[in-house]
C-alpha cells in the first residue's frame, strides 16, 4: 500500500477489486471454494439482515483484530456493508494484512436487498 492508503485506509476513495450481488449469489451456491464472507457494519446493521454464514466484525474494530480472524489468507473474501463504503477501506487493510484474495459487495447490503436475496436475522 501508499502512503495515504497506510495512514488512511478507511476512507472510501479509489477502487479495490469487487463482486456484484448477482456473481455472489452464483458462487455461494457453488460447493467448493465459496467465498468467505466478512460483514463490517455496526451490530444494530447487522441484526436487521445478513448474508448467511458471515462474520461480523464492524470496520472500527478490524484494525485491532483483523490478526484473529480465521480465514485463509488465500481463500477469497468479500467484504460487505450497507452501501459499500466502509468495505472499501476493509478490503485495504486485509490486503495489508496480508489476505489475497479480497473483493467487496458492490453496492453492498442495499444492492443485496433490492434484488430480494436471501438474508437471515442473526442471533446474538
Amino acid at each position: 500500500m501508499g502512503f495515504l492508503t497506510d495512514r488512511f485506509w478507511w476512507l472510501p476513495f479509489g477502487s479495490v477489486p469487487e463482486v456484484s450481488p448477482k456473481e455472489l449469489q452464483v458462487e455461494l451456491a457453488k460447493t467448493r471454494n465459496r467465498p468467505n464472507l466478512l460483514d463490517v457494519r455496526t451490530m444494530s446493521e447487522w441484526k436487521q439482515g445478513a448474508i448467511k454464514n458471515s462474520v461480523l466484525v464492524p470496520v472500527n474494530l478490524l484494525p485491532r483484530q483483523v490478526n484473529a480472524l480465521t480465514f485463509d489468507k488465500d481463500q477469497p473474501i468479500v467484504a460487505i456493508c450497507r452501501s459499500a463504503r466502509r468495505s472499501i477501506g476493509a478490503v485495504r487493510l486485509l490486503k495489508a494484512a496480508g489476505y489475497t484474495n479480497v473483493r467487496h459487495l458492490a453496492g453492498g447490503m442495499m444492492a443485496w436487498q433490492s434484488l430480494n436475496f436471501p438474508m437471515v436475522i442473526p442471533k446474538d
